[in-house]
C-alpha cells in the first residue's frame, strides 16, 4: 500500500515542521492525534482540517465532532474520512485548526508518495521534526533529558552559582584581579 508524507508547518514558524507519515485509507482522526502527538499538545481541545489550495484559502472542512455551525458546504467528519478521499493533487494542501480560543494554525502540505509502506514502521509516524515545537500553554516546560541538555549547553550547574545564577557578591571582582574598590579607583584616574 502506499504511503503519503505530508509536512505540517507551525503557521507563525515554518522552520518548526513534522513530517507525518500516512496511509492514504486511515482517517482523518488518525491524521489529527498523530500531528497532536508530533507537535507535544494534548488532546483536549476541538480541531478542524480545510482543504486548501496552493493560495492557502480554506476550502471544505473536515470537523472533529458535529456541530451547529452554518457553512456553505456540509462538513465531514475526521472518523468517517479518509485521507485519500480528500487528497486531489500531488502537492495537496490542508489547513488545520487546533484549540479555538488559541488558534494553533498548521499548515499541512504533501510532500512524497512513497508506493511501498515499511513494514518497520506503525503508521502514522512522524519521520521527521525540525525546530523546537510550540509550548500549548505558554512557556515550554523542560523536563528530563532536555532540561539536562539545557544545563550542559549553558553549563547551568556552574559551582559557585546559586539557582538563579548569579555568583556571590564579590567574585567578579575578584577575578578581575582585585578587590572592587581599587577597581573603582583605577577607572577614576583613567578619566
Amino acid at each position: 500500500m502506499p504511503v503519503l508524507k505530508f509536512r505540517v508547518y507551525w503557521e507563525e514558524d515554518e522552520s518548526v515542521y513534522r513530517d507525518i507519515a500516512i496511509k492514504p485509507n486511515q482517517t482523518f482522526l488518525v491524521f489529527h492525534q498523530a500531528i497532536l502527538q508530533a507537535f507535544e499538545f494534548d488532546s483536549k481541545h476541538k480541531a478542524t482540517f480545510f482543504r486548501s489550495n496552493d493560495n492557502w484559502q480554506r476550502g471544505r472542512e473536515i470537523i472533529l465532532e458535529l456541530d451547529n455551525q452554518p457553512r456553505k458546504a456540509e462538513p465531514l467528519l475526521m472518523a468517517d474520512t479518509m485521507i485519500a478521499a480528500a487528497v486531489k493533487d500531488p502537492n495537496q494542501k490542508f489547513i488545520y485548526l487546533y484549540d479555538f480560543a488559541k488558534n494553533w494554525s498548521f499548515l499541512v502540505e504533501l510532500i512524497g508518495v512513497s508506493k511501498d509502506e515499511n513494514s518497520k514502521i506503525t503508521y502514522p509516524a512522524c519521520v521527521r521534526k525540525e525546530g523546537l515545537a510550540p509550548s500549548q500553554y505558554g512557556t515550554k516546560g523542560l523536563v528530563g533529558d532536555k532540561l539536562v541538555e539545557m544545563e550542559e549547553k549553558y553549563d547551568l550547574n556552574k559551582e559557585g552559582m546559586d539557582a538563579d545564577g548569579f555568583g556571590e557578591e564579590g567574585e567578579e571582582s575578584d577575578a578581575m584581579g582585585g578587590d572592587s574598590e581599587e577597581f573603582g579607583a583605577e577607572e577614576e584616574s583613567n578619566f
